[in-house]
């Protein structure tokens, strides 16, 4: 929410797409931002290749598969199954969700509700590779 705040503060509506994994691993939100019809997205990770992607991608489905190949368990498997459509958090700005000590829980509520579209069809699902140990490890890079 912090990047979709700055995103605002630069022009940009403050919008975020919600990314979720399997039971096993964390949903993610990404603050999405568009410059020259292209999608680029911000996101606060401890994990070093999960964080900025360029605006570079045509649509939100292609700025979101950047993110599948790194977006893994520590055994390898990959977890990346669904996205939402973006949704614009100045749809909240009477709730002050900027500025609130109050919770926000109304915003994940808000992102649990919104469509979201599968990622990998059945048979895509059973030929999944495994991340290798080099990626885990790339993986386990931290700040």
């Amino acid at each position: 929410m912090f990047a979709a705040s700055a995103l605002r503060m630069l022009g940009h509506p403050p919008l975020v797409v919600d990314l979720r994994a399997t039971k096993k691993d964390s949903d993610h939100v990404i603050a999405v931002f568009q410059i020259n019809k292209c999608w680029g997205a911000i996101s606060k990770t401890n994990h070093a290749v999960l964080r900025y992607r360029e605006p570079i991608y045509r649509d939100w489905r292609e700025l979101v598969m950047s993110f599948f190949h790194e977006y893994f368990l520590n055994n390898g498997r990959k977890t990346l199954r669904e996205y939402s459509n973006p949704i614009d958090l100045s749809r909240f700005d009477k709730r002050d969700w900027t500025t609130s000590e109050k919770n926000l829980f109304f915003i994940p509520a808000a992102l649990d509700r919104a469509r979201h579209h599968k990622i990998l069809t059945p048979a895509q699902l059973k030929t999944l590779r495994r991340a290798d140990p080099i990626e885990i490890a790339a993986g386990k890079l931290t700040n």
